[in-house]
């Protein structure tokens, strides 16, 4: 028609053809369409802060007569008079402070748990100590059954009666919650075309494998003096046919 003829070459005078209208109202590229075509996604957003000024809830009148103060402080805004008919409930401040998680009694330290979840599930580690965010430090150790330290929440492990005595082994105090905290790789801008990167996998630290083999040196010194100690760590738990759950003595 002669109005989108007109309208096309008002835009070509402009020098926008990125995206021409149909008709009115609809355009022949969407709003994702022309995001990539104006390549958008390399533009940097710049953000200015606007400082929030705190603006006064009360203020000072005067007030006449000699026994009044000659001030008094009212609020800004008057309270309204309406109040609902029902009674609402307002949620009351609790003063509880989220502690330490509480250690099952079965669980102390030296006791030989079965995990029960995660990619190590059916493993027996040893406990080695609990974190100050309640969750358990344990190892395989990892020369044993490839179980290196980790973390494991206590929910998700059977605690055994049968303990190593780590008295003798040496937890340094680096394995805190920060020391397990995951290190977010830095972004590298890329270009469209060069297309999605394949995922690597996790590189262990230098840090990481020296520090799993001092534990695991101390520990060892400590399952070769039970015998057959290191066979059962190494040994994966399962059920099998006609073994009940609720019937083991663990």
């Amino acid at each position: 028609s002669l109005f989108l003829l007109l309208l096309k070459l008002f835009k070509m005078a402009k020098g926008d053809t990125r995206n021409e209208q149909l008709t009115r109202g609809i355009e022949r590229y969407g709003r994702s369409a022309m995001y990539k075509k104006r390549a958008m996604f390399k533009r940097k957003k710049v953000q200015t802060k606007v400082a929030k000024v705190e603006k006064p809830t009360t203020r000072e009148v005067t007030v006449g007569g000699p026994a009044n103060g000659k001030t008094r402080t009212v609020d800004v805004a008057k309270t309204s008079r309406y109040y609902a008919a029902d009674d609402i409930k307002k949620p009351l401040k609790s003063r509880k402070k989220p502690g330490q998680t509480k250690l099952r009694a079965s669980i102390t330290p030296g006791t030989v748990l079965i995990l029960v979840s995660g990619a190590h599930r059916g493993r027996r580690v040893v406990f080695l100590k609990q974190l100050p965010s309640g969750l358990l430090l344990v190892t395989g150790p990892f020369k044993v059954n490839g179980v290196p330290v980790r973390r494991v929440n206590q929910v998700y492990v059977i605690a055994t009666s049968t303990k190593v005595d780590i008295s003798g082994v040496n937890v340094d105090a680096k394995f805190t919650d920060a020391y397990f905290k995951a290190q977010k790789p830095e972004k590298q801008s890329k270009d469209f075309v060069e297309g999605e990167e394949k995922p690597t996998k996790p590189v262990v630290s230098d840090e990481r494998k020296a520090d799993q083999k001092a534990l695991d040196k101390s520990l060892m010194a400590a399952i070769a003096k039970t015998p057959y100690m290191k066979e059962y760590l190494a040994s994966r738990f399962s059920l099998s046919n006609g073994v009940y759950p609720h019937a083991i003595k663990f």
